[in-house]
């Protein structure tokens, strides 16, 4: 049978948190053991340079600390490849092709660009780099590099895929069909919210509880979530439609304890600082098997390496089989059999 090709992956700009864990990496590791898939995940440090341009050793001591997360949570590289971005010198090859196919306006127009150009003034400024506003022909290559035909996105991630479906159309309509179209699946997973409520949760907005943090700070974080902010004695009547507490207790407490949870709360019966405790142990508990894994990686980075190094071999091999025939359809193809 053959093998639909994933392909997913995560900028190293920090280490991975419980939004990842619901939104990406519960649904990869449940597509590795689905005889169906054949996924390949990529470590995107030449993305995250786009924007951490001035700062290359954030990105290289956390492609690292990405990977720890990846095996963390039970992705198995008998059964995923990982590998790095930027040892794949075919990916920035075809990034190079592709951009002949793409306008600048056209670029500008992307929903999703436009969207992380707004919210990065703070790097950038007026003037958006070159770099940045081309990554989604970069993120064409990583795709199509591997043949990619399944790639699981959230909803805001589609105007991607579609501009790199436009990208293989325009280069097939050329040189004959060479590259496969892939196909955006919206990923099953839960866009989680902060600590905070913020829609997001991420490193630079203080929110996130990482897969990584200790049973103390796991404990802490959670003591700092946002409550009902009218709730303002233990033994007022609270509302837990508005409480970061209990929105997390839906995720890591059972049905029965979600229950019980929102009908005392309602009556006034249990107060924040119970509600905020029983969710941090429950926390802790359902992270535990991923601390503890990742406590082992760390202690044995070379292994570490050694799957990086192993990943990154057989995507390179992937990608120069794959390039081998873009190139003949485009005639780059110089002293082969002439």
């Amino acid at each position: 049978m053959n093998k639909k090709r994933v392909l997913t992956g995560d900028r190293p700009t920090g280490k991975l948190h419980i939004g990842h864990y619901f939104g990406s990496l519960k649904t990869r590791v449940e597509m590795q053991d689905n005889p169906e898939y054949d996924p390949y995940i990529l470590i995107a440090d030449v993305q995250a340079l786009t924007d951490n341009f001035n700062n290359p050793e954030k990105v290289r001591k956390n492609v690292r600390e990405v990977a720890i997360d990846y095996l963390s949570v039970g992705i198995d590289p008998k059964k995923t490849t990982i590998y790095i971005q930027s040892m794949i010198p075919e990916v920035a090859e075809l990034t190079v092709f592709y951009s002949n196919l793409v306008t600048i306006a056209r670029l500008q127009r992307n929903p999703t660009v436009k969207t992380e150009i707004a919210q990065k003034r703070d790097v950038f400024g007026e003037s958006v780099t070159y770099g940045f506003l081309g990554y989604p022909v970069s993120q064409a290559a990583d795709i199509t590099a591997f043949r990619g035909e399944v790639v699981p996105v959230g909803e805001d991630q589609l105007p991607l895929i579609e501009q790199c479906r436009e990208i293989v159309r325009k280069f097939n309509s050329i040189y004959g069909e060479v590259l496969v179209e892939p196909k955006a699946v919206l990923s099953s997973g839960k866009r989680i919210k902060g600590l905070d409520g913020n829609d997001k949760m991420g490193k630079s907005l203080g929110n996130a509880i990482y897969l990584s943090d200790s049973e103390e700070e796991i404990t802490k974080k959670v003591m700092s979530a946002v409550t009902d902010p009218g709730r303002i004695k233990k033994d007022d009547p609270g509302n837990p439609d508005i409480c970061m507490v209990s929105y997390y207790h839906k995720l890591f407490s059972t049905p029965e304890e979600q229950k019980t949870i929102c009908e005392e709360c309602r009556a006034g019966k249990r107060g924040c600082v119970a509600c905020k405790k029983q969710l941090a142990k429950n926390i802790i508990e359902e992270l535990r098997p991923i601390r503890e894994k990742r406590e082992y990686y760390e202690n044995h980075p070379e292994e570490v390496d050694k799957i990086l190094i192993e990943g990154t071999n057989k995507a390179r091999e992937e990608a120069k089989r794959n390039m081998k025939k873009i190139k003949q359809a485009m005639r780059l193809d110089y002293f082969e059999g002439e």
